[in-house]
């Protein structure tokens, strides 16, 4: 399964942006996609999870209430909404796919199948 993501850019507080990933050479609909970011210096980190169903997803505490994360499985692609950033939601951010999980182990997408490559977010007045 190959992974492209994109959207990232340069946003002030506050702002809303949009991150896609789309993929290919799998049967995206039988996978659990996820969302990682890496900030400098840290270590990358989850954010938000998609169950296959599309039905269950899991957020990051960091972001609960502010990223939505959604997927069309007829374009073979996951978003991730985010509204209301913060200077702290700078990082690059990396979309995962993993398969075989049920509903209930969503957080297996810690330990992704597959990795995309990395879209830059910087929050900054």
């Amino acid at each position: 399964v190959q992974l492209q993501a994109s959207g990232g850019g340069l946003v002030q507080p506050g702002d809303s942006l949009r991150l896609s990933c789309a993929a290919s050479g799998g049967t995206f609909r039988t996978y659990t996609m996820g969302w990682f970011r890496q900030a400098p210096g840290k270590e990358r980190e989850f954010v938000a999870a998609i169950h296959r169903s599309a039905g269950i997803t899991l957020y990051a505490d960091s972001v609960k209430g502010r990223f939505t994360i959604s997927r069309d499985n007829a374009k073979n692609t996951v978003y991730l909404q985010m509204n209301s950033l913060k200077p702290e939601d700078t990082a690059v951010y990396y979309c995962a796919a993993r398969g075989g999980l049920i509903a209930s182990q969503l957080s297996g997408i810690k330990t992704p199948d597959y990795w995309g490559q990395g879209t830059q977010v910087t929050v900054s007045s």
